[in-house]
C-alpha cells in the first residue's frame, strides 16, 4: 500500500480527506503511482502530469523521504519506506511569485 499526500486543491477535487492509500501493480515509481492515482480518481487526470506527454506539470513536485524527486526519473523506483507504507509520497503544488 502505497500512501500518497494532495494537496489541498486536489484533495478537494478528488473529494478525498487526509492521505489516499493505492495498491500499485509491479515496481512503485512515481509513473505507477500516478497511474493508480488517476485510476482511482480519474478526475485527478491532466491535473499532476500532462496527459499527452506524461510530463509532471511544472509547478508540482514529488517529495519523499525528505528528498525532492521532482526531477528524477518517473521510472525510477521510490524510497523504500515508501514502497512498504512507512513514508507517504507528497505531491505538492510549487509557488512561484516575485
Amino acid at each position: 500500500m502505497i500512501r500518497v499526500i494532495l494537496p489541498h486543491h486536489l484533495r478537494t477535487l478528488a473529494r478525498v480527506t487526509g492521505e489516499v492509500e493505492l495498491n500499485v501493480h509491479g515496481a512503485a515509481t512515481q509513473r505507477s503511482v500516478l497511474d493508480a492515482l488517476e485510476a482511482s480518481y480519474p478526475m485527478l487526470r491532466g491535473t499532476i502530469r500532462d496527459q499527452a506527454t506524461q510530463e509532471r506539470r511544472a509547478y508540482v513536485r514529488f517529495f519523499a523521504c525528505q528528498e525532492d524527486l521532482s526531477h528524477e526519473s518517473i521510472d525510477v523506483v521510490l524510497p523504500t519506506a515508501v514502497t512498504v507504507g512507512d513514508e507517504p509520497l507528497m505531491i505538492v503544488g510549487a509557488i512561484a511569485g516575485g
